[in-house]
């Protein structure tokens, strides 16, 4: 079964703490592996994960070669869903010629004094381009309706000029996808606790970070109302399992090379005049 359907969301989304640690991809999801190793399932899932991403690089230099296409890749997820390391796997077995990693953090003056999505169309990909969002135009209602900083009518407001900005985009050629890591609050705990225990991964952690987490039943129905008002064909909604790293990267190629192979990629027809030259 192909990953965007496995992971595609459904009408009526509810998000379950149970559902983060399923395993639906990979040799952990396979009958009979149930009492392998969990070191040598990892591995497995690790080379599969290496051999997709190959293929995806393939696809990506036809893609960045013909200059006619363009991919927007939308992750979201809480603190610690693996958003960094999501974008670092993706990265890691491409050429970085054609692919554009994006990090949205708090807006600055400048940003705040335009619309909220003035500083999000500025990243959008170019033809021939793949950009990944680490975050994006979804904080606009998610912490800021979490916060209290908008109010239920201007939240549904934004639910509508998002699905407009999100058609638009696909209109003038960008395929999008949209992704959210979903991890449980236990695994996030457990992360955010690593991240204190270990001083060279201490700078990793915000004590904002605490209090967000006060909040998470907040966060997991805005979430849930986001993706609900926002998921459309030409602008899919995934969730995808984050509390296993493997499972999680694994199943983001998966859904990534699904969505270059259906865009019917290939490299510029080649010039007949060219097979005259010698090169001397």
């Amino acid at each position: 079964m192909k990953a965007r359907h496995i992971f595609r969301a459904a009408p009526g989304l509810k998000l379950r703490e149970a559902d983060a640690d399923r395993r639906l991809v990979g040799a952990s999801a396979k009958q009979g592996n149930a009492r392998r190793d969990k070191d040598e399932l990892k591995e497995l899932d690790r080379a599969r994960t290496a051999e997709l991403i190959d293929r995806i690089a393939h696809l990506q230099a036809q893609l960045y070669a013909d200059r006619q296409q363009k991919l927007l890749v939308v992750l979201q997820g809480m603190d610690t869903a693996g958003k960094d390391g999501t974008v670092r796997t993706m990265f890691s077995r491409i050429n970085p010629m054609g692919i554009r990693g994006v990090a949205f953090k708090q807006p600055t003056d400048n940003e705040l004094a335009h619309d909220y999505l003035w500083r999000v169309h500025q990243q959008v990909p170019i033809k021939g381009e793949i950009a990944i969002f680490n975050r994006s135009h979804y904080e606009e209602v998610l912490i800021t309706r979490v916060q209290g900083w908008i109010d239920n009518a201007e939240c549904k407001r934004r639910y509508a000029q998002i699905r407009d900005f999100e058609r638009m985009l696909a209109e003038t050629g960008t395929v999008i996808i949209k992704i959210f890591l979903h991890i449980s609050k236990e695994e996030q705990r457990q992360r955010l606790q690593a991240r204190l225990d270990d001083p060279d991964k201490q700078w990793k952690f915000n004590p904002e970070d605490l209090e967000q987490r006060k909040k998470w039943d907040d966060y997991q129905r805005a979430y849930e109302k986001a993706i609900r008002e926002t998921d459309a064909p030409h602008a899919p909604w995934y969730i995808v399992p984050a509390n296993s790293k493997t499972q999680r990267n694994l199943a983001v190629a998966g859904i990534v090379l699904e969505t270059l192979e259906s865009m019917k990629l290939s490299f510029p027809p080649s010039d007949p005049r060219l097979s005259a030259i010698t090169v001397e």
